[in-house]
């Protein structure tokens, strides 16, 4: 457990700060400006690790990963992406970091109440909401108040979030063969 307890939680953090840095980024293509951050591709690879996590070993452990991913990630943003002579970077940081944690702790505890359902009602249920929260609470906290178009961001990067976890359905089912299964 000790190797993919480190790999996961390193994983979590480099996708918390990955997401952080692509959410600045609005999509440029086919008119996706006002709809589409690249944050909304990366970003649901972190319920993927704390589900992958929370179903393996519990979540207890799960809930380990999430702080530490929250800390890696927080850490670094703060460290590499946040220009503190600006607020919309300040915002930024403090919005992916607040909605990181409640949405994360709030996937751990879902996907918990549903382990014992078919496999994919828990990663899937968990996540939806999870995604969510996340991303609402995000946008609201990073660009309530700015030019930024922030509510046809959150739905677009949400659409997305919500395709890429049905999609990282197949991964989980593969790898979940693989683990221990709590």
């Amino acid at each position: 457990m000790n190797r993919l307890f480190i790999l996961l939680s390193f994983l979590m953090g480099a996708v918390v700060l990955s997401s952080n840095y692509l959410v600045q980024f609005p999509v440029q293509y086919y008119g996706l400006e006002n709809l589409l951050t690249y944050g909304a591709f990366s970003y649901p690879i972190a319920f993927f690790i704390t589900d992958l996590a929370n179903r393996s070993y519990g979540k207890y452990v799960a809930r380990k990963i999430v702080y530490i991913g929250f800390f890696v990630g927080v850490s670094f943003t703060l460290f590499f992406s946040t220009n503190f002579s600006e607020l919309i970077s300040v915002r930024i940081a403090i919005g992916s970091g607040s909605a990181f944690i409640v949405a994360q702790l709030l996937d751990v505890q879902i996907f918990d109440k549903l382990r014992r359902k078919k496999w994919f009602i828990a990663p899937l249920t968990s996540s939806f909401i999870g995604s969510t929260v996340d991303t609402f609470l995000f946008f609201l906290i990073s660009f309530y108040g700015t030019s930024t178009p922030w509510i046809t961001l959150s739905l677009g990067d949400l659409t997305i979030k919500i395709f890429v976890a049905i999609l990282m359905l197949i991964p989980y089912r593969l790898l979940t063969d693989s683990f221990r299964i709590a």
